[in-house]
């Protein structure tokens, strides 16, 4: 059955190419990163828990090092494709969304739980072929330049991963039952408008932390959401859920943790401000998370 394993096949391999190019410019800190994480994409199943804890922390320790080098000034491209160039860039959202309605139907052959990721991975293949046949690319120009964006990007690329772990770990270590036990000290049972805000508030305060809501879902819904506003207040789950998540939103907005959407901004285009992404958001991110936690009070009372 196809799933995972496409997936990671294919990104390994991506990383593992951008390791031996990085190596070919004697970028080493560059290219024992890219290694890594080529390794852990590719054997990662096969190393055990202690080996990719080894590994994880080798990451972290070249990344801290400040050896890892950004790409040099990229040629600018003479604009001789028109909107043909758009053409593979808009392939990949539309074979994703094609694929995941369709692969769900094929249980059998694609694996159900993967099917969207499954669809990306084919949309990109399928883009990247219509680069060589459309635009005439040579075969190792989209990895070059591949490559390059990730130098850029540098440690940033694999933030989202490491703090989705993260809150995996908080989930299965028990936070979510110590952060209920400390809120339940404070808010009374029955208090619904101080449930409401302890869950709101602490969905943005630990998306701060974590960098990522989905890693701060586990821990409030088991500390607030499911005994205080499901069960407690009779809150309609899906409801407690998707306005939850949209507070922890309102957290990302605020946080350098989320490295992709606010730092890795400001290094592809060179600002002055790293935090300056965060700080054009702040006016909108926290009325928003104001009106979260009123739209949530007022479908749970």
């Amino acid at each position: 059955m196809i799933g995972l394993n496409l997936v990671y096949g294919m990104a390994g391999a991506v990383f593992a190419i951008f390791a031996v190019l990085a190596l070919c410019e004697r970028r080493v800190a560059n290219a024992a990163f890219y290694a890594l994480i080529a390794a852990s994409f590719l054997i990662g199943d096969r190393l055990g828990d202690v080996a990719n804890g080894v590994l994880v922390l080798a990451l972290v320790a070249i990344a801290a090092s400040g050896r890892m080098r950004r790409a040099d000034a990229a040629p600018v491209a003479a604009a001789r494709h028109g909107a043909r160039v758009f053409v593979p860039a808009l392939v990949i959202p539309a074979a994703a969304l094609a694929g995941t309605l369709l692969f769900k139907q094929l249980p059998g052959l694609i694996d159900p739980k993967q099917a969207t990721l499954v669809a990306v991975t084919c949309g990109t293949l399928i883009a990247l072929a219509l680069c060589f046949a459309l635009l005439g690319a040579r075969p190792a120009e989209p990895f070059v330049a591949g490559r390059r964006l990730a130098d850029d990007i540098g440690w940033v690329a694999v933030m989202p991963q490491m703090l989705a772990s993260l809150g995996a770990v908080f989930a299965l270590a028990g936070v979510g039952t110590v952060v209920g036990d400390l809120i339940g000290a404070v808010v009374p049972a029955g208090n619904v408008p101080g449930a409401v805000l302890a869950y709101a508030l602490g969905m943005a305060a630990f998306t701060i932390v974590m960098g990522n809501a989905f890693a701060a879902f586990p821990v409030m819904a088991a500390a607030v959401g499911v005994p205080l506003l499901i069960r407690g207040a009779g809150g309609d789950p899906a409801v407690v859920a998707a306005v939850g998540m949209l507070a922890g939103f309102c957290g990302t907005l605020m946080t350098p943790m989320a490295a992709n959407f606010n730092l890795m901004p400001a290094a592809l285009l060179d600002l002055k401000d790293r935090y300056g992404v965060i700080r054009a958001q702040l006016p909108t991110a926290i009325p928003l998370l104001a009106f979260n936690a009123a739209l949530l009070y007022a479908m749970v009372a």
